[in-house]
């Protein structure tokens, strides 16, 4: 072109910039300056900031920001609102507050953006602000401004908010489109209210990928697992293909229900589909298989995946600590050190859930005290309850109630439960019964703390004690949790309680525990009858012991399961020291790896020996 303007020059510049080469638009802005002498307007600095925050070019963007303010570029709207969208993507949250509040004249598009790079940087507090000044002007919503607002409602878990939201865009001209709806089922998954997201989505005449994933997370984010595997099913009946984020969500739900037959099911459609290379997909195959009881499967995705993010590290050092292989997850953390990657807030619950099934006290107190302040993590109330249990283990209980009794952070009853349950493990019991009072002042209906407090009393054979306590627990109306183990065979659960008769095949399943505690008694197994928590005779204590749910489920296992399988079970509360002691014995005499998950970590038994090293 023998003559060129600012629309010419423009014109090339966007047409680079919307096919992603930011770069060369600078470039291109640069030599618009220098070889045509032109004065750039306010619809190149449009673009040019546009660039910068594509490019990644704070330093250009700035640059830029000096010149428009100079020139009185920066007054015009879409200057503006491109300077907000550069410092929000820079996550520059000040920056753009700043360009915000100082220049005058405001729209639709300036409150967007600023609501949401608010939103995306977890500012809640200052984008509520925003919000109020929002609804005081005259500004018109969109289906934007609708989508940033109830993603901050969901943030907040403001119900109230949200449903006066809901309220306003069924009553404006806004179209409901599939991101609108996507973010109303978001908003009232994360609020609590699964419902209100259903009835949202049943509403729905056109539903693609993005709203059934939406719905299953609903799902899966107030604990309805079973549920978001159904809609998955139905899902692929109205022929909608999943995506990585419908992968992951599945993954997650199966985790929820420890069902590893159908995560093993998810993973082969995952291959298939080809999500297996997607970081978010790696990332909750990691998870399922580490909470399903299969750490080996876990790590070989982990060397396998091909991308990896902070979420992944924390995902195999956290499942490693589950399972109480320590040594593990600690050499895991020196290698995310060593790749250069950042650890954060979950890295350290993991590292010192590492640390306390080690007993490392000194190296748990150094990353608590000093590592972990000096990547800049401020230690929260879930590494307190760590440190809590690394001391406790050890035997420290003292130290532990200094420490609790001195940290900055709210403290909730598990930290001082987790003490308690410590005092009962080294029967140290008149501390116990102490530190039982204290948390019963805190929390007067807290289930746990009753339970743990009427084994003190009668490990400690105080009868009056537990007579008391229970007569208490009547009283207040609280019943104890009973226990309760699982176990999967052939995509069908086994749900047994302790001393129970309602399973089809109870009398076999008696006879086989019989069978392997007679069995096992010429290697060593003693009954520990001081686990047994009632005023009986020492004959009907032995009884009392011998058909707990884990060894009920454990039996069962070795008659259906199929040979050399792992038997994997699980229970919802801690595993008692003679059914331990029982698992170790029973894998020697069987040949078997028997994997037990209770309330607290994965207990891997094989050849007579478990992977907590009798060390729980």
């Amino acid at each position: 072109m023998p003559e060129r303007n600012l629309v010419s020059w423009c014109s090339l510049m966007a047409g680079y910039l919307q096919t992603g080469f930011s770069l060369q638009v600078l470039k291109l802005f640069k030599d618009m300056t220098l070889v045509d002498s032109l004065r750039p307007n306010e619809y190149i600095f449009a673009v040019v900031f546009s660039a910068c925050s594509d490019g990644g070019k704070a330093l250009e963007g700035r640059q830029c920001h000096g010149y428009v303010v100079k020139s009185g570029l920066v007054f015009h709207q879409y200057v503006k609102n491109a300077l907000i969208n550069m410092y929000s993507k820079f996550s520059d949250v000040k920056g753009a507050m700043r360009v915000f509040s100082l220049v005058p004249g405001y729209d639709v598009y300036s409150y967007n953006l600023v609501l949401n790079g608010l939103v995306q940087q977890g500012f809640s507090n200052e984008a509520i602000q925003v919000l109020e000044r929002l609804m005081g002007e005259s500004v018109e919503w969109d289906s934007v401004t609708y989508v940033t607002v109830f993603g901050l409602c969901a943030c907040l878990k403001d119900l109230k908010l949200g449903l006066q939201v809901h309220c306003r865009i069924l009553t404006s001209d806004v179209e409901l489109d599939v991101f609108v709806n996507s973010a109303i089922i978001n908003m009232y998954g994360k609020c609590g209210k699964v419902i209100n997201a259903r009835k949202t989505f049943d509403w729905l005449q056109v539903k693609n990928v993005v709203v059934w994933t939406g719905i299953m997370a609903a799902y899966f984010q107030n604990g309805c697992f079973e549920e978001a595997l159904n809609l998955f099913s139905e899902m692929k009946i109205g022929d909608v293909s999943p995506n990585g984020f419908t992968f992951a969500v599945m993954l997650n739900s199966t985790a929820g229900l420890s069902a590893l037959r159908h995560g093993n099911v998810l993973y082969g459609e995952i291959v298939k589909s080809g999500f297996k290379d997607h970081v978010i997909v790696g990332n909750a195959l990691i998870n399922m298989y580490a909470k399903c009881g299969d750490i080996e499967a876990a790590s070989k995705v982990f060397l396998d995946v091909m991308y990896r993010d902070c979420i992944t590290w924390n995902a195999m050092i956290c499942g490693y600590s589950h399972h109480g292989l320590g040594k593990e997850a600690m050499a895991l953390f020196h290698d995310l050190l060593a790749a250069g990657e950042c650890p954060n807030y979950v890295t350290f619950v993991g590292v010192l859930s590492a640390c306390s099934h080690l007993g490392l006290v000194k190296e748990g107190l150094y990353y608590l005290n000093q590592f972990m302040r000096r990547v800049g993590v401020e230690p929260g109330l879930e590494h307190y309850t760590c440190v809590v249990g690394l001391l406790s283990k050890a035997g420290l209980l003292d130290e532990a109630e200094k420490l609790l009794r001195s940290i900055p952070v709210e403290l909730d009853v598990i930290a001082w439960r987790t003490l308690l349950s410590a005092c009962h493990v080294h029967r140290n019991y008149g501390f116990g019964r102490r530190i039982a009072e204290f948390v019963l002042e805190m929390d007067p209906n807290d289930v746990g703390t009753y339970t743990l407090l009427s084994n003190i009393y009668a490990k400690a054979k105080r009868w009056d004690g537990v007579v008391k306590i229970r007569k208490l627990m009547r009283e207040r109306n609280i019943k104890k949790e009973p226990g309760v183990s699982w176990i999967e065979i052939r995509n069908v659960t086994h749900v047994f309680v302790s001393d129970d008769c309602q399973h089809p095949e109870s009398t076999q399943i008696y006879e086989k525990v019989k069978e392997l505690l007679a069995r096992i008694k010429p290697l060593g197994y003693i009954p520990d009858v001081t686990a047994v928590l009632h005023d009986v005779e020492e004959e009907q204590k032995e009884d009392y012991l011998s058909y707990h749910s884990e060894k009920l489920a454990i039996a069962y296992g070795l008659m259906h399961a199929p040979l050399e399988a792992p038997i994997r079970v699980f229970k919802n509360l801690r595993m008692c020291e003679d059914c331990h002691s029982a698992a170790k014995l029973i894998s020697k005499l069987t040949n078997s790896m028997i994997i037990v998950r209770d309330a607290n970590r994965f207990h891997s038994f094989q050849n007579g020996c478990c992977s907590c090293a009798d060390y729980w």
